[in-house]
């Protein structure tokens, strides 16, 4: 009989091993993987290959390094991530979506030198790596979920103007001095009325813009891909170059190193805040798009695995010369409508970039800048969402109003402080939310089972002397006052003299210790007028915390009770009472 062989510590080898693959999500499908998917992949691989390209160059630009960069940032985040990545067609690399952060930092610590901003957008990448590496170990996936929709729509509404905006320069072929969006719009009107544009740039960049609008809607047709060709051979046939239009020029031959990337003097604490601010962005889009492409392949996706997944693509981004990348939206469609079954796509996809840097570099010289900016701002525009905020205002004005305040933060003050006032302002809503949630006073209404609002049945009938109130919220400390006011009003509001306030505590999910000490409080003031606090459905989770802050012994075992119904016969028993009429 064979016996399987164990680890020094005693854990079988086996069960050891398939503990590590639970992270290396890329092995376990490298070992499932069936050769007839082979030729599909290979051949998705290529035709993504025609978009990894021309937008890595130009998401590259738009992030405040050179364009090379761009194809660094796709070669190594899409050999990691097909090894840490759950999913199976996602496409990662240099996203629109955190041109506009990264940029806001390599602006204010790389002051114009290439190497130090490639340096500065590294440790972006590193940083924001190791948040969402941490954060998967942790098992925190759920963190972006803490964000409304309404709020997101209204960061990414800022991202999207301010990434439009930054891109407007390069499409005029004019230098820009100015700080922020406000900076770059009063910076391009004194251009344009010293007659400084460009016109073969802003042609150029034009007419790539309204190419790849117009093929957009064909879907098999790759629109980036034919713009760049053609803006290309434009400058490269009429010598616009000459002409004052800015093309990529030479990029160097060869591979990224591996590099310990620093820059000194720089100030860290920014470099912190928006490599977080980044991965937070980042991992808000992927975890959408991950679930979206799931549900189609009717897969699952670990939230968690995706972050880890995610955050290694970004520590070999700024290991390898890189920057911070996320998943893209419009490269994993073209993945999956060329036949996409694995994660081989994205290697063939960044094998083939290899190559073109090994072979042919200087086939991307004549590139325009203004192409680029094009490219950029054609993915700008679709990162706007207007329709669903017409909806939102239609049924929530209010969140339409937070949504449009981050819009503004984000546009005003730049991406990572509107990052972070979007942040704040989900947690003061959330706390709101259970700061001032609502209450009840119930009744019993004639043919329906159970206790019900008042407020909505007016003619609902109660017990003299018995309140029925709910408090559809967690208690906490910011909510507790709140509580014991609004239950002392009712009190005291009531048409009988009250003997007994039974709390229909089914919607109380949580107490906190603060919480705990007003409910020991109200038990008392309640008492010294003759009034007994009772408590009908409380959650077990929630009963074991009073446990555990020793207050069922204060308020008395006997008084809680399983259901709303056999608190109040408990009531009509002990005072020999049947129901009145309010």
């Amino acid at each position: 009989m064979q016996t399987q062989r164990s680890t020094p510590a005693g854990e079988p080898t086996a069960n050891r091993a398939r503990r590590w693959l639970r992270w290396l999500p890329g092995v376990v499908l490298l070992r499932e993987y069936q050769l007839r998917w082979l030729p599909r992949d290979v051949a998705a691989g290529l035709v993504l290959t025609t978009m990894l390209v021309p937008v890595g160059i130009a998401y590259a630009e738009a992030s405040g390094v050179p364009g090379v960069y761009g194809l660094y940032a796709t070669i190594v985040p899409l050999l990691a991530y097909a090894v840490f990545g759950p999913s199976r067609i996602l496409v990662v690399g240099p996203d629109s979506a955190l041109a506009a952060p990264i940029l806001a930092v390599v602006v204010t610590l790389a002051a114009g030198d290439p190497s130090r901003a490639i340096a500065v957008a590294s440790m972006l990448a590193i940083v924001s790596g190791l948040f969402c590496i941490i954060m998967g170990l942790l098992r925190l996936g759920f963190i972006t979920e803490l964000l409304s929709k309404p709020i997101r729509y209204g960061y990414m509404n800022g991202i999207a103007i301010t990434v439009l905006i930054s891109q407007l320069p390069r499409l005029f072929g004019v230098s820009s001095d100015g700080d922020g969006s406000l900076g770059i719009l009063i910076s391009l009107a004194k251009a344009i009325a010293a007659a400084q544009i460009n016109w073969y740039s802003l042609a150029v960049g034009a007419g790539s813009l309204a190419l790849i609008l117009l093929l957009k809607r064909f879907e098999r047709l790759p629109g980036i891909l034919i713009a760049v060709v053609l803006a290309t051979l434009c400058v490269y046939v009429f010598d616009l170059d000459r002409a004052g239009v800015r093309v990529l020029g030479k990029i160097p031959q060869g591979l990224p190193a591996f590099v310990l990337p620093w820059a000194s003097g720089a100030d860290l604490t920014r470099i912190l805040l928006g490599g977080c601010a980044v991965a937070l962005i980042s991992f808000a889009d992927t975890s959408v798009l991950s679930r979206t492409f799931a549900a189609r392949l009717r897969t699952r996706v670990d939230p968690n695995q995706e972050m880890v997944g995610l955050g290694a693509a970004n520590l070999a981004a700024g290991f390898f010369q890189g920057f911070p990348i996320s998943s893209s939206a419009s490269r994993t469609p073209v993945a999956e409508a060329a036949g996409a079954r694995t994660q081989l796509t994205g290697v063939v996809g960044a094998l083939a970039v290899a190559a073109l840097l090994l072979v042919a570099p200087n086939l991307l010289r004549y590139l325009p800048n203004s192409a680029l900016a094009a490219v950029v701002i054609a993915a700008a525009l679709g990162l706007f969402e207007f329709a669903d905020l017409k909806r939102i205002y239609r049924i929530q004005q209010w969140e339409f109003w937070l949504s449009l305040a981050c819009f503004a933060g984000v546009a005003v003050f730049g991406a990572i402080p509107g990052i972070c006032l979007a942040v704040v302002i989900a947690i003061i809503e959330f706390l709101w939310d259970g700061w001032r949630p609502h209450y009840a006073i119930l009744g019993h209404v004639e043919g329906l089972r159970g206790y019900h609002d008042i407020k909505r049945y007016p003619h609902a009938t109660r017990p003299a002397g018995l309140l029925l109130f709910r408090w559809d919220a967690p208690l906490f400390f910011a909510n507790a006052e709140l509580f014991q006011d609004r239950l002392l009003e009712a009190v005291a509001e009531y048409p009988t003299p009250v003997r007994r306030v039974v709390v229909t505590a089914e919607p109380v999910t949580s107490v906190d210790v603060t919480s705990a000490d007003m409910l020991r409080e109200l038990s008392r003031i309640l008492g010294e007028h003759g009034i007994a606090l009772h408590f009908a459905e409380m959650k077990d989770p929630v009963r074991d915390k009073l446990i555990r802050f020793e207050l069922i012994d204060v308020i008395g075992e006997r008084r809680f009770h399983p259901t709303v119904g056999s608190a109040v016969d408990d009531y009509l028993k002990d005072s020999h009472t049947a129901p009145d009429e309010r």
